[in-house]
């Protein structure tokens, strides 16, 4: 009497796993074709999974119990985790200008100036506007001020040795890289905070600046090693010749693991050694295999967890949203960046429409995800569904707004670029040699 349910639920269950696969290869698939069909259309592939994910909530392909049980995931936490290291270590292969000083002026601008103001907009609007706890305003702010290394992908610089591609994308991508690093400290403190542990001596010697020396540190010791070893090692078959892109994932986990195992900060580590690794030869073209390697892993990623993220939001992530959270999730996009730029451009003779795009271009996403994973993981923040509400609803409209005008907004700025020559785009540094 029993065998016939058994084997009915085992049916059922086959044909769960087939339909999951069909979604699963028609997906990949989308990943694969989509981005040639939408070059010259203003839709992005992020805005399509998202919308996937919207339509699976209505169905029961996913079979997740609940928001709430999905929102406090520490297999979601390193899913983002690892999504977000591949993008910075596909961003430090990618760029081409030499690292300095003053050859980096636009990125220190929007990492040292644009990101804090961003920061002090938010956790005003949220602790005074909004009447949230200190702690948990603080974690919106720093959750919400860094631009997203993943989903800028359309912005960013090409792929390795294809020389510049502008102040715009080059600021955005070296911005993208460090931004994350240099936020996590403050996640840290409001957590601290939170708990009623904060030490403010040990945080600004031990978590920011020790960790973040660290992480440079080892970045770039670890890159060199690695770059030696791709490229310089004496009598023996070289890494590169292999043309394996795979190298490209091991110099990622090995960067960011032995970082967090010295006690530094992993996320800045892994960018500086891609820029480390690159510097050791930069004109080698298995740069440009390994970036594009990590590209297609990390895009299989990003799909699956803008796909999750549509999935919440047809059940019930922004419920607990306010006409007020809601005017602080669109201010962000539409007023603190551009704001907090035009602030940190003031005095740089960058191109004008340069300086103008990276003020729209504020984008935020998987980091965003990961940081409220991380913190609400291991802080019982009382205002943990206002924090979801908030930072969901800016993901969506920088998906959404970010997604649909980047493909024209960029094609005008290249444009411009080629119409007016290497000068236009790189006035600050117009003496500064092509890496």
């Amino acid at each position: 009497m029993s065998v016939m349910p058994i084997q009915r639920r085992e049916k059922m269950d086959d044909s769960h796993r087939a339909l999951i696969l069909l979604f699963g290869g028609g997906l990949v698939l989308l990943i694969s074709w989509l981005p040639m069909l939408l070059k010259r259309v203003p839709l992005s592939l992020p805005i399509i999974c998202l919308a996937m994910g919207y339509g699976t909530s209505f169905t029961s392909i996913l079979r997740v119990t609940s928001v709430a049980d999905l929102t406090t995931s520490h297999t979601a936490e390193a899913l983002c985790e690892i999504v977000m290291l591949l993008a910075l270590m596909g961003a430090g292969l990618r760029i081409d200008r030499v690292f300095g000083w003053r050859a980096w002026g636009t990125p220190w601008r929007l990492l040292l100036i644009a990101m804090p103001i961003t920061m002090i907009l938010v956790f005003a609007a949220a602790h005074w506007g909004l009447g949230m706890a200190a702690p948990a305003a603080l974690l919106l702010a720093a959750a919400l001020a860094p631009t997203d290394p993943v989903l800028a992908g359309d912005i960013q610089t090409g792929p390795p040795g294809e020389g510049e591609d502008g102040e715009t994308r080059f600021g955005l991508t070296a911005e993208a890289g460090f931004n994350d690093g240099l936020a996590f400290p403050l996640i840290l403190l409001a957590l601290a905070l939170h708990a009623g542990t904060a030490n403010w001596g040990h945080w600004l010697g031990i978590e920011f600046a020790a960790e973040i020396l660290i992480g440079i540190v080892v970045g770039a010791v670890l890159g060199w090693l690695m770059g030696r070893a791709l490229f310089r090692l004496p009598h023996l078959r070289k890494i590169s010749d292999s043309g394996d892109g795979l190298v490209a994932i091991g110099a990622t986990f090995l960067s960011y693991a032995a970082t967090v195992l010295l006690h530094g900060n992993g996320f800045i580590a892994v960018f500086v050694a891609g820029l480390a690794i690159r510097a050791v030869r930069p004109e080698d073209e298995f740069h440009a295999e390994m970036a594009a390697f990590a590209n297609q892993v990390e895009r299989v990623l990003i799909m699956l967890v803008l796909v999750l993220f549509g999935w919440t939001l047809g059940h019930g992530l922004l419920a607990s949203l306010t006409w007020q959270g809601g005017l602080l999730a669109i201010a962000l996009i539409l007023l603190f960046r551009p704001i907090a730029c035009w602030i940190a451009f003031i005095g740089s003779s960058a191109p004008r429409t340069a300086k103008r795009m990276m003020g729209i271009f504020g984008i935020r996403g998987i980091g965003t995800i990961y940081y409220i994973l991380y913190a609400t993981g291991r802080g019982d923040f009382a205002e943990r569904e206002q924090l979801w509400a908030i930072a969901g609803t800016a993901i969506l409209a920088s998906i959404i707004v970010h997604g649909t005008v980047s493909t024209p907004l960029m094609t005008y700025a290249d444009q411009l670029r080629k119409q007016h020559g290497r000068n236009w785009d790189h006035s600050e540094y117009e003496n500064y040699p092509s890496a």
